[in-house]
């Protein structure tokens, strides 16, 4: 993880610029649609802060977390951190939270957490829904780890993701789908859970 994070902190600003405007939208209606007005969301991994600032438009109060502290000094700056949301530095190991969001928004950063470390951060994460809640994430599609450009990556197909999810407590009605990277010139496929 080390290196991953020492990349998305050199190329902190090129990340920020191909990843701010990417519109996400077809993803986040079916996320919304299951939460509570205003409720409150936990944006893990928010690089750009994009993902923060289209659901604080939409009305919604959002804690996000990073581990990278530059992309977190510019997710500040490009979500405007009002009242309705908090932007931290932090990591998954570093959630103690328990039963507390309404909603967990994982898009694109899970995909760095080595597999034989996936349970217990997924589990550390699920714990902090409230019950009923709603849990998206998302991942490359493929099997099994890599590295490029220095970060770990994890990828996954749909049934091992809707297997991973099986094995927390209470789940319920798992949605997984694939969908073409957003990104002008990306040929990457993704899986998403929800």
């Amino acid at each position: 993880m080390a290196d991953t994070l020492t990349y998305y902190s050199r190329e902190a600003l090129t990340f920020f610029e191909s990843t701010v405007s990417v519109d996400l939208s077809t993803i986040y209606e079916p996320f919304l649609a299951h939460l509570p007005t205003g409720g409150l969301i936990l944006d893990l991994g928010c690089g750009s802060g994009r993902d923060t600032k289209a659901f604080l438009e939409r009305g919604y109060r959002v804690h996000a977390i990073d581990a990278c502290p530059e992309l977190v000094a510019m997710a500040k700056a490009h979500a405007d951190n009002t009242k309705q949301a908090t932007i931290e530095h932090g990591t998954f190991d570093e959630i103690a939270a328990e039963s507390k969001y309404d909603a967990i928004w994982a898009c694109a950063s899970l995909l760095h957490i080595p597999i034989a470390q996936l349970p217990t951060t997924l589990d550390k994460i699920w714990r902090a829904l409230k019950p009923g809640g709603v849990f998206y994430l998302s991942f490359q599609h493929g099997q099994g780890e890599r590295t490029l450009e220095e970060r770990h990556f994890t990828d996954t197909d749909e049934p091992t993701l809707r297997a991973w999810l099986q094995a927390l407590p209470a789940t319920q009605n798992i949605e997984t789908w694939q969908t073409p990277d957003a990104r002008a010139n990306r040929s990457t496929i993704w899986v998403n859970a929800l």
